[in-house]
């Protein structure tokens, strides 16, 4: 088992940035792909970025290329979120997502990933 937990989001302005991260616990966090997804009011939930265990190797939506960076520090066992330029299409509630297998899948979609967090609200406003 795994337990994920958001923290760090909020109210922001457009242009703004904000931080948000997710904490694991209940598995060596190293052999977790970790990804971020997003879910705005009556809209279905999407990939917003991924990263691999290592850290090696990214992916990003192309609505955030460019404006979001996904990182993570092993060591705490946290993945971080830096979102840049931030845009009122950016408004929704963010869930952290973790996939616990050894084999590659798609981690575009969400039944990828085994684990998921409660999710952090941020709000852009124009």
């Amino acid at each position: 088992q795994v337990q994920l937990v958001e923290s760090g989001g909020g109210l922001v302005q457009a242009g703004d940035s904000l931080r948000i991260s997710c904490v694991a616990s209940g598995r060596t966090f190293s052999s977790l792909t970790m990804g971020w997804f997003r879910q705005a009011p009556g809209k279905e939930r999407e990939f917003v970025t991924a990263i691999t265990k290592s850290g090696g190797n990214t992916y990003y939506a192309d609505s955030v290329k460019g404006r979001f960076t996904i990182s993570r520090d092993n060591a705490k066992k946290t993945v971080y979120l830096q979102m840049n330029s931030l845009k009122p299409e950016d408004t929704a509630v963010y869930y952290c997502a973790a996939d616990a297998q050894p084999y590659y899948r798609d981690r575009r979609y969400p039944r990828s990933y085994d684990y998921w967090g409660q999710g952090t609200q941020v709000t852009v406003s124009s």
